[in-house]
């Protein structure tokens, strides 16, 4: 068996573990990324789900987030507006492969594939590197970036598995006790997304699978109507990515198996196969056999074959640390009278940000609806999710050291969870922590004795992709004024302004206009709570077509706001037919109405 010793080891190739070792390898620590899969990035790119929702902000999209949303854009020809539950859509392939490229493009970083951890090493109460079938790894900080916190179980670190009551921390949402809900669903739904195709000429006949039920499926598209019910998730060339929740593809039967025996585990998995297999045979017996299983979207690794079924399933939950501080539904809802969740302190009085997310809480019970305070806001002519920031303290375990975790796996109540397990707020916990893996290996110390100030000046300051602390909905990471603002609310949290918005000592800023950018003349009606039709007259051929305005920019959001009925105007921004949206990056008034 071969035996290697690094600085910094991740276990698990997901959204945050990818990032994780990229970032700690940035930073010039030895690391080491052991992947169970040929392709890296999890939630993002091996489970397929390439519409990633959340911190869509042109001020949220900082960070290696705000990297990838950067490579997305110049390496897939088609562009991104394509679906309309996301404002990225985008080949699974074309992800994989730029964390690939990162990953080795650093001389310091070593990946090996195909490698599951079967044990954890301990020296006491301090964790010192991971055994697996074909090699055993030591490291001074390990990072459990696994699905489904693996490390944590065969560490024996204290964790939690599925619901708490809301005697527990009195959150608003939480069930006071068990009820029909919690005692059928361990955990929110897993989905195995599965890519359909529309093709020129007729597709194979996708079997039935075992225990086939079509029952299951009917209704699927009731209220959105067939063509709606496919963009929902369309990446290019007429392919379809299903993750649908109503009377689709999501698996919730028996999910506490999926934390006992291999076996049970396996069974688990191979019932949610073959639910997204019924699914997409139900889809092709209404839609016809032009429908069929996507073509070479995934590594030809499933039972069907044809690359049309993600890697692994979609994890929505994962075990959950029992960290120095756990992440409440209350910790993540807007403050009284503000757009934003109050800032997370520590026992010193810092403000101990290291992640932000905006994600609006969702949370999958098929079959059920379950109610969620609201978290959600009117901007830039929808509606987004007010926007929370995570407390470093929440990736490090209670009482054991050399461990950080770096996925679904941090500090997080279960109902929290439905709005921290989105890829890019995975992705900024995955950063902080390949950054703080890396700075602990610097100062020869554990994660729980460096300064949480520390690491937020290297984030801030990363010479290649520096995130944000805190959510300013007025300041990207390009302003001139950004860093500066990130770092006096940090530590003057007093003056954090309640609606997230600053005052800039500087102009704002030009926005770059995108690649794929197009004029528009039209006539703007201004509707009641923020929402703008737009009546397209040039070009010609899309004349009498009728959009909505939607903008990720706050300047255009500001000008949005003081549009009038009949005021025709000149606009660049780009078309999203599927979400009937013209997304708008500049504003030119021509002329007003009478």
């Amino acid at each position: 068996m071969e035996k290697l010793t690094t600085d910094v080891l991740v276990v698990g190739g997901g959204t945050g573990g990818t990032v994780a070792a990229i970032q700690a390898a940035r930073r010039g620590v030895r690391s080491i990324l052991v992947s169970e899969f040929p392709w890296l990035g999890g939630m993002l790119t091996t489970a397929g789900v390439s519409v990633p929702d959340g911190n869509e902000l042109a001020a949220f999209q900082t960070g290696l987030w705000g990297a990838f949303l950067h490579e997305l854009f110049q390496r897939q020809p088609q562009g991104l507006d394509h679906a309309w539950v996301s404002f990225f859509s985008y080949e699974p392939r074309i992800g994989a492969a730029i964390f690939a490229e990162w990953v080795r493009s650093l001389p310091n970083l070593h990946w090996i594939s195909g490698q599951v951890p079967l044990e954890v090493l301990r020296q006491g109460d301090r964790v010192i590197g991971v055994r697996f079938e074909d090699l055993t790894v030591h490291a001074d900080i390990t990072l459990d970036g696994t699905e489904l916190g693996d490390l944590l179980s065969l560490a024996e670190v204290p964790h939690r598995w599925g619901w708490e009551w809301q005697p527990e921390w009195h959150e608003p949402s939480a069930p006071l006790e068990p009820n029909e809900i919690t005692q059928q669903y361990a955990v929110q739904a897993l989905t195995w997304v599965v890519m359909l195709q529309k093709f020129e000429q007729e597709a194979p006949e996708i079997p039935a699978p075992p225990n086939y039920q079509p029952d299951l499926f009917a209704g699927t598209w009731e209220g959105y109507g067939v063509e709606q019910f496919l963009n929902y998730g369309r990446l290019p060339g007429n392919r379809f990515m299903l993750n649908f929740p109503q009377c689709g593809n999501d698996y919730g039967i028996g999910l506490e198996r999926l934390v006992r025996s291999k076996s049970d585990h396996s069974a688990v998995l191979q019932e949610a196969y073959w639910h997204s297999q019924g699914y997409t045979r139900f889809l092709q017996s209404q839609l016809g056999r032009r429908y069929g299983l996507a073509v070479d979207v995934f590594p030809h690794q499933q039972p069907l074959g044809g690359g049309a079924f993600a890697l692994h399933p979609y994890y929505r939950e994962s075990r959950r640390l029992k960290g120095l501080v756990t992440v409440r539904e209350q910790d993540i809802l807007p403050i009284a009278g503000g757009q934003v969740a109050p800032l997370p302190m520590n026992p010193q009085g810092e403000v101990e940000s290291i992640a932000l997310g905006n994600y609006v809480n969702d949370h999958h019970y098929p079959g059920y609806d379950f109610p969620l305070k609201p978290k959600a806001i009117r901007w830039g002519g929808r509606w987004t999710g007010t926007p929370f920031t995570l407390p470093y303290r929440c990736l490090i375990p209670e009482a054991i050291d050399g461990l950080l975790v770096c996925e679904k796996n941090s500090s997080i109540s279960h109902i929290a969870n439905g709005a921290t397990r989105l890829q890019p707020v995975v992705l900024g916990l995955g950063q902080a922590a390949g950054m703080a893996a890396a700075l602990s290996v610097e100062r020869g110390c554990q994660p729980r004795d460096l300064p949480v100030t520390e690491v937020q000046t290297a984030l801030l300051c990363d010479p290649i992709a520096p995130s944000a602390l805190l959510p300013l909905f007025n300041l990207p990471s390009n302003h001139p004024d950004w860093r500066y603002w990130q770092q006096h609310y940090l530590k003057h949290p007093e003056t954090y302004p309640l609606d997230g918005v600053c005052s800039p000592l500087s102009p704002p800023i030009i926005i770059p206009l995108s690649r794929s950018h197009q004029t528009f003349v039209g006539t703007v009606q201004v509707m009641a709570d923020q929402t703008y039709q737009f009546s397209i007259t040039e070009p010609i051929a899309l004349s009498s077509q009728t959009v909505q305005l939607v903008t990720l920019h706050h300047t255009i959001h500001q000008q949005l706001q003081i549009c009038e009925t009949g005021q025709t105007l000149s606009l660049k921004g780009r078309l999203n037919q599927s979400g009937g949206w013209l997304l708008v990056e500049q504003i030119e008034p021509v002329s007003s109405a009478n």
